[in-house]
């Protein structure tokens, strides 16, 4: 069954050791330092069968977590936060693999998580708030880690086979073979969808590789993955509830519309035992590049981008009975590149056909440099309590370079009518930006079964690229600051017999915000507040067992702009459901199970001037499964109610605009392991 977990064990193997003492998050090594005051959720994947079509359905049971469904396989990413949309929202999370960035700071994508395989994932691991000092740019609101981990030495196979509504076919092949010596995995996905939606479907292939060895007294793993999407996209429908008419939903006024990308990351972690300290080394190389259709722009133009990076980690820890500590250094060296160019004439109003002129809006390259250094402290003392220091100091450096015309003309350097072009190319410049990330935290173990921690964080998120160089209007410099998030955080953690529950209140003031004003122009002077309560509670009662994640969040702006859309200071962030929940009752049967799980998600305000709301709703899904020696059979009734709803909502240029969701849809999954 899709049970959540947490990141350490509720029980002990004997029963006698007391629950939730750690929890091990984001670990480079196979012992990683564990953090014992944080707010962590473990996923288990694998559990989940079929296999998630979307990572909507993944982090569903994450309490505070929502990753918002787009069309295909795009989404946008909430944890502790509202949906952000625009050039650098994707940089308020920190997307790992293996520990690993899976992309350049500077160089994000918004909808990062389809260049990660997490179905086939050993675990992923969910970290709220700021991340660990271990880990530091885009890590603001959150950190998603997917973690391959060990291969087992014995032979293993696995072959998946999922058949869904609308055209839904999904393959899954795992294997992996070795000795103590020496192990090998392979895992590999490819998924063939169509759509309730006109002309919408998407393509996807997933595959990684892992070996374990021993090289002398190195313990080395080596890791590769690759990725490649094809989509045919279908934008937003419009119009006041929309999603619930049957045509409008079914509707795809942007068939033209598309996405192809793909990716490509290889690592080694090369870790040696120095007589009681652990140092580990890992090298690494990424590649990635996407081309997608700009339907939602006035003219259509096309994207092009794509980056190359190369790094290497380093990391000293070392333990003793009440301290241990951990140190680092991190580089990464990027080179990125986009284009936006524009195949015909704008169609619209005279200002938008004069303002944006067919031909190539923007062509440059940044090349990236990072280096971190960051330590990392423990202390235990008095058995009961346990003090966490930490601190990052990092540098990111962008060599800008245009290779276009400078300014905001037409391809043949002539002006554009009303001020200009819309779209404007700053010179060649140089940019860099240094932060320093402290935490502080203390926890005390409250009972034989229960865990209460303080945590101070600081987290931030240097500018992206395309926020400092993809300018517009008259605006020839963006000068921007890193977003900075200070958060503080109380918890507590339990053991319940045969269950747990976890409670967390936090807030969170989040400073030089990056937002586009009514002029156009990229600035950083926006300030916004976040504070909740959060809930994760499981237990099991013979055959039965119950999970529920609630969370409660209030999510404010802290300034006031008049002109353009109007914003003030108090309104609520938009795209920022106060609830947001997840229950399910499960009954085992034989061999088998049921569950029936119950998904809510809150109303929002739909624009910054909190004019216009969508009211939420209430999902319910039914799982059942059935186990027959080494076959499984899962049947999945997505929507049972088949209820008429938005995925996201949003107003915009003065219409109302949905992502309708599915209706009710049925998933088939037929799976062989072998041993």
């Amino acid at each position: 069954m899709n049970w959540l977990i947490l990141a350490s064990s509720l029980l002990s193997a004997d029963g006698d050791e007391p629950p939730l003492a750690t929890i091990t998050v984001l670990g480079r090594r196979p012992e990683p330092l564990a953090e014992v005051a944080v707010t962590a959720t473990v996923l288990d994947p694998g559990a989940a069968e079929p296999a998630a079509v979307h990572p909507n359905e993944l982090f569903d049971g994450v309490a505070g977590t929502w990753v918002s469904r787009g069309s295909g396989q795009e989404h946008l990413t909430a944890i502790r936060s509202p949906v952000l949309t625009g050039a650098g929202a994707c940089g308020a999370f920190l997307y790992l693999e293996d520990g690993i960035p899976i992309r350049p700071a500077g160089f994000c994508n918004i909808n990062n998580l389809f260049e990660v395989n997490l179905d086939q994932a050993r675990r992923v691991e969910v970290l709220k708030g700021p991340s660990s000092a271990p880990y530091g740019a885009n890590g603001l609101h959150g950190t998603i880690n997917a973690v391959t981990g060990r291969v087992e030495v014995e032979d293993a196979a696995t072959l998946g086979l999922t058949l869904g509504s609308e055209d839904y076919y999904r393959a899954d092949l795992s294997y992996s073979s070795g000795s103590e010596a020496s192990a090998w995995r392979a895992n590999l996905s490819g998924v063939s969808a169509g759509s309730f939606r006109e002309l919408e479907g998407y393509d996807q292939q997933k595959v990684n590789l892992r070996w374990d060895t021993m090289v002398g007294s190195a313990e080395v793993s080596s890791t590769l993955a690759a990725t490649n999407l094809n989509q045919e996209t279908a934008g937003f429908i419009f119009g006041l509830d929309a999603y619930r008419d049957p045509a409008a939903r079914r509707s795809n006024v942007n068939p033209e519309a598309f996405r192809d990308a793909w990716s490509v990351r290889a690592a080694s972690r090369w870790s040696w035992d120095l007589e009681g300290t652990e140092m580990s080394v890992t090298p690494f190389a990424r590649s990635s590049k996407m081309d997608f259709l700009q339907h939602f722009l006035p003219g259509k133009p096309l994207e092009e981008n794509g980056q190359d990076s190369v790094g290497v980690q380093w990391l000293m820890s070392r333990e003793r009975e009440d301290w241990s500590w951990q140190w680092g250094l991190d580089v990464d060296l990027a080179d990125g590149f986009l284009r936006q160019t524009q195949a015909g004439p704008t169609v619209g109003s005279a200002f938008l056909v004069e303002t944006r002129p067919a031909g190539t809006h923007y062509d440059y390259q940044v090349d990236a440099r990072s280096v971190a250094l960051f330590g990392q402290l423990s202390r235990q003392w008095h058995e009961d309590w346990t003090l966490q220091l930490g601190l990052r100091a990092e540098r990111l450096s962008y060599d800008y370079d245009n290779r276009w015309l400078t300014g905001n003309t037409r391809d043949d350097g002539s002006s554009c009518g009303f001020g200009g072009c819309l779209y404007n190319r700053p010179a060649d410049r140089e940019d860099s930006f240094t932060e320093l990330a402290p935490k502080l935290s203390v926890s005390r173990r409250l009972s034989d079964q229960g865990i209460g921690y303080l945590r101070l964080a600081r987290g931030f998120r240097p500018p992206q690229a395309t926020e400092l160089y993809r300018l517009q209007r008259q605006q020839s410099v963006a000068d921007l600051d890193s977003e900075i998030l200070d958060s503080v955080e109380l918890g507590y953690r339990r053991a319940l017999g045969e269950g747990r529950i976890q409670l967390s209140a936090y807030y969170m003031s989040k400073d030089n915000f990056i937002f586009r004003d009514s002029a156009g122009f990229n600035v950083s002077d926006g300030q916004t507040r976040h504070r909740g309560v959060e809930l994760d509670w499981s237990q099991v009662w013979g055959r039965w067992q119950a999970d529920a994640v609630v969370s409660y969040a209030r999510q404010h702006y802290g300034f006031t702009v008049g002109a353009g859309e109007s914003i003030a200071s108090g309104n609520q962030v938009d795209t920022a459901p106060e609830w947001l929940g997840r229950a399910s009752i499960a009954r085992e049967l034989g061999t088998g199970s049921a569950r029936l799980e119950w998904v809510h998600q809150g109303g929002y305000a739909l624009d910054a001037a909190n004019e216009h709301f969508y009211g939420g709703h209430d999902l319910l899904h039914l799982n059942l499964d059935q186990q027959f020696g080494q076959w499984r059979f899962n049947l999945r009734l997505a929507n049972l109610a088949n209820r008429r709803y938005a995925e996201r909502a949003d107003f915009a240029f003065g219409n109302y605009r949905y992502f309708p969701g599915s209706g009710r849809s049925v998933f088939l999954g037929i799976t062989w392991r072998q041993p």
